[in-house]
């Protein structure tokens, strides 16, 4: 998780400006499209062909998440990240990223979350 006393960032996470990254292989999902918690759910399913039954929580986005990575690593870049869950309520965004570091620290495959235009201190 992204640790704000000391400003550091976890290994699976990268934060970048500028020219959007090229990154071969990466699942590209926009933070425009991803304003709401189930408006991310639904581009995650459909970008990812996640199942039917992903549900609405945080806990069933992590256990889908955990099944994917079980098949192979995952590369998401986010374009417009400082749209990201900007229309739910404080703290839906750091449930997200703690639900990416849970997976990237118990996954069998390497997961790698790319925020472009946006970093998780400026929430």
């Amino acid at each position: 998780m992204y640790d704000e006393d000391d400003g550091r960032l976890p290994d699976w996470l990268t934060v970048c400006r500028g020219a959007v990254p090229e990154l071969p292989g990466a699942v590209v999902l926009s933070g425009g499209a991803a304003r709401t918690r189930p408006a991310l759910f639904a581009a995650l399913a459909g970008a990812l062909a996640l199942p039917a039954h992903l549900g609405s929580t945080w806990d069933a986005l992590a256990d889908v998440l955990r099944d994917r990575l079980d098949a192979g690593p995952l590369t998401l870049l986010i374009i417009d990240a400082g749209e990201l869950l900007v229309d739910e309520p404080a703290g839906q965004y750091a449930l997200l990223l703690a639900v990416f570091g849970d997976l990237a620290a118990g996954a069998p495959h390497p997961l790698r979350v790319v925020l472009h235009g946006a970093s998780p201190a400026d929430r």
